[in-house]
């Protein structure tokens, strides 16, 4: 329930932090310091955007990253192939991750789906094994649900 109500107040100060702005980019920088800074245990979250069959970085916090990953590579490029959230309790036991931060044990990567259309995926890293679940998956959509509602 604890991890429930983190999220709920992150959706929350996410809505008044997006309040008016309609820019993309402007929305997924302060969605993923957000994120960065109010949930224990990251090391490192970013945005991949598809750019034809490649997903490129976009705004992230934490230590640099590949700035291009195939759409056939990867946890990232599978949760984009496949439109369904990829969650690797152990990084190390899985052939397809690739590291950004050697400190990364765990890895969670949500697609975002617009109107239908891949637009990208979230790509969150912890140093922590197993650190994400099910409540980590819903408290991400969520937030992306709030950075992909435009004001009126």
């Amino acid at each position: 329930m604890e991890k429930a109500r983190a999220y709920a107040d992150l959706v929350e100060r996410l809505r008044l932090r997006l309040a008016g702005e309609t820019d993309f980019t402007a929305r997924a920088a302060n969605t993923v310091a957000l994120i960065y800074h109010g949930l224990p245990d990251i090391n490192w979250v970013g945005f991949y955007l598809l750019k034809g069959r490649d997903l490129v970085l976009g705004p992230f916090q934490g230590l640099p990253a590949r700035s291009r990953i195939s759409i056939d590579s990867g946890l990232v490029g599978r949760a984009a192939r496949e439109r369904a959230t990829v969650v690797a309790g152990d990084v190390h036991a899985c052939p397809e991750h690739i590291a950004c931060d050697a400190a990364s044990n765990a890895e969670i990567v949500v697609p975002i789906i617009r109107r239908g259309e891949l637009v990208g995926v979230l790509d969150v890293d912890s140093p922590v094994a197993r650190r994400f679940d099910g409540g980590d998956e819903s408290g991400l959509k969520r937030l992306l649900e709030v950075l992909l509602e435009l004001p009126a």
